[in-house]
C-alpha cells in the first residue's frame, strides 16, 4: 500500500469518527461507518490491504 492510499484511509477515518462522535451519524449506519473506519485504520498502520491481494492491485510505487 503506498503512502498516499494510507494518508487517504486515516484522514476518512478521523471523519467518519468525527461525524459518528459528534452525533452527525447514528443507529446502525453510524455503527457499520465506524467499524469501517476501524478497518481504514487497521489496514494503514499494517500497510497492506486483504482485498488488494486477490485482485493483483498494489498501490505502491514501482522500481523501473
Amino acid at each position: 500500500m503506498g503512502s498516499a492510499d494510507r494518508v487517504i484511509r486515516a484522514i476518512v477515518a478521523a471523519v467518519i469518527a468525527a461525524l459518528y462522535f459528534t452525533g452527525t451519524i447514528s443507529g446502525t449506519l453510524g455503527i457499520v461507518l465506524l467499524v469501517l473506519a476501524a478497518i481504514f485504520l487497521l489496514t494503514s498502520f499494517i500497510s497492506f490491504c486483504p482485498l488488494y491481494a486477490p485482485f493483483g492491485l498494489s498501490t505502491c510505487k514501482t522500481k523501473d
